[in-house]
């Protein structure tokens, strides 16, 4: 059987999701990995087939997305190409984790394409949207990536489609401790605008992991890194706290930890809205953005000291073997498992 994983490259979480994922898949048969998208710290300890530029978006400094960027790195003769290039009729099962170019070929190939990302989940049935919809966002998000078939990954199994999140074993495997440092890793403002938030509490201790900078210094009571795997890991395992935006990996994690948690959701991203939304119901302090006017929910999350409990199995291989024996296309009326 041939498989095809397309994965979006924007951002950690899917590339993270994906170490676990893809050897489930090579168990099935011949698993070729697709990769679209920039702005990513994690390389796959895997080969990988194909390698497009894809739909991505660039972070901004302000809370939000960098729009001219995003429109000026994003180029539609290049996508549509990279569609047309892709074969996706050799594969007996395509699955896209958000991955507009596998989803797109499939689509225009008239092509069975199952969606399996935090993204269809935030779409599906019964889970939580925020009450003042964006029109635009959930538009986007719907059209983004057209898949046959859907399953997505939530804090909480809203249907049963849905699934908790898949965990990776660097995680599972951490050493757990509480230190008197905060981690905060918020790739969507500048420096210098988390700086200013963090020196109104010159009692406390923060570790900034920075996607705008290359150097490791320290300003006052914060010190700054580069985003490193191995640092964000320890310092994620030790932390007291951690202040981050709505998307899920780094979310889900800091809850399989039992990590006290707040979130801020980025401006112009309906997935981190709906996360944000979903994270408050079960317990998790949420703030609009760092304007001052947002103080005093900063200053609650900082004097309590509850944390969400949730329980987030190993569930990923029975997740894999179901989609498979689900979805591929059966040669000579059998699957069977590659030992």
């Amino acid at each position: 059987m041939r498989i095809l994983y397309g994965i979006q490259g924007t951002g950690n979480g899917h590339l993270s999701r994906a170490i676990e994922i893809i050897p489930y898949l090579q168990k099935w048969g011949e698993t070729d990995i697709l990769v679209s998208g920039q702005d990513n710290e994690i390389d796959l300890p895997f080969e990988i087939k194909f390698r497009f530029k894809g739909l991505g978006y660039i972070f901004g400094t302000n809370g939000g997305i960098d729009l001219m960027n995003t429109y000026l790195k994003n180029k539609l003769n290049r996508f549509y190409k990279e569609i047309k290039y892709l074969p996706v009729e050799e594969y007996d099962l395509v699955i896209s984790d958000f991955e507009p170019v596998t989803a797109w070929a499939c689509y225009l190939k008239n092509k069975p394409c199952i969606g399996l990302s935090n993204q269809m989940a935030v779409l599906a049935e019964n889970a939580p949207q925020p009450k003042q919809i964006d029109p635009l966002g959930k538009l986007i998000l719907k059209n983004y990536c057209p898949v046959t078939t859907a399953y997505g990954f939530h804090y909480l199994k809203y249907n049963d489609e849905i699934f908790t999140p898949v965990i990776r074993k660097e995680i599972r495997n951490l050493k757990i401790s509480d230190e008197e440092f905060y981690l905060v890793y918020l790739p969507s403002y500048e420096d210098s605008r988390i700086i200013k938030q963090l020196h109104k509490h010159p009692e406390l201790n923060w570790r900034l992991f920075s996607k705008h900078n290359k150097k490791t210094y320290k300003a006052g009571n914060v010190e700054i890194f580069p985003i490193s795997k191995e640092k964000f890991l320890e310092s994620m395992a030790s932390c007291k706290g951690i202040l981050c935006n709505a998307g899920f990996a780094t979310t889900s994690e800091a809850l399989f930890l039992k990590k006290k948690l707040m979130v801020i959701p980025m401006r112009g991203q309906f997935e981190q809205q709906c996360n944000a939304v979903a994270l408050k119901q079960i317990g998790v302090h949420v703030m609009k953005s760092l304007k001052p006017k947002h103080e005093i929910k900063f200053v609650k999350w900082l004097k309590e000291d509850t944390t969400v409990e949730l329980d987030y199995p190993d569930e990923t291989k029975k997740i894999i073997d179901m989609i498979v024996e689900k979805h591929a296309i059966k040669q000579n009326h059998n699957i069977s498992v590659l030992q």
